[in-house]
């Protein structure tokens, strides 16, 4: 219980530093909410338990702002066309010439939804030096250009 208590206190304050930044939406938040979202998942399918996902809401939460809020424009256009032109489960790759940072991405099969196509990706990112891994899920908009979700 104690536990489960600390991941809650750990939410709470992640979702306060998120809302303090309320007007301005940005890639880190967007990479938390995708974070937090594939984090429940690999949590639920490891542990099985309400503790486990919570715990993996946090982490990828965690992991999905600092990837989300590394990438670039140059990064962003990357990814983009990895989500427009990469195969299904094929990897793409890139390293940033200004942060040095670098980062894989694995798309898989585009699903048509009622607003248009979305693909999920697995981005693996190598920043500062660190290994970082969060899931995306990006749909095409009007403009023809994708968005994550």
């Amino acid at each position: 219980m104690k536990k489960m208590s600390a991941v809650f206190v750990v939410l709470v304050f992640m979702a306060s530093s998120l809302a303090s930044c309320a007007g301005e939406y940005n890639k880190g938040q967007s990479g938390a909410v995708m974070g937090g979202v594939g984090g429940a998942v690999v949590g639920q399918a490891i542990g099985r338990s309400m503790e486990a996902t919570l715990i993996g809401v946090a982490v990828g939460t965690m992991l999905g702002y600092i990837v989300g809020n590394e990438m670039d424009k140059t990064d962003r256009q990357q990814l983009n066309q990895v989500y427009e032109t990469g195969p299904s489960g094929r990897q793409s790759s890139w390293q940033n010439p200004d942060s040095g940072n670098s980062y894989t991405v694995t798309p898989q099969p585009a699903v048509q939804r009622s607003s248009g196509p979305c693909r999920k990706a697995e981005i693996r990112a190598v920043i500062d030096g660190k290994n970082e891994t969060t899931y995306s899920t990006a749909c095409r908009d009007e403009s023809g250009q994708w968005v994550l979700q």
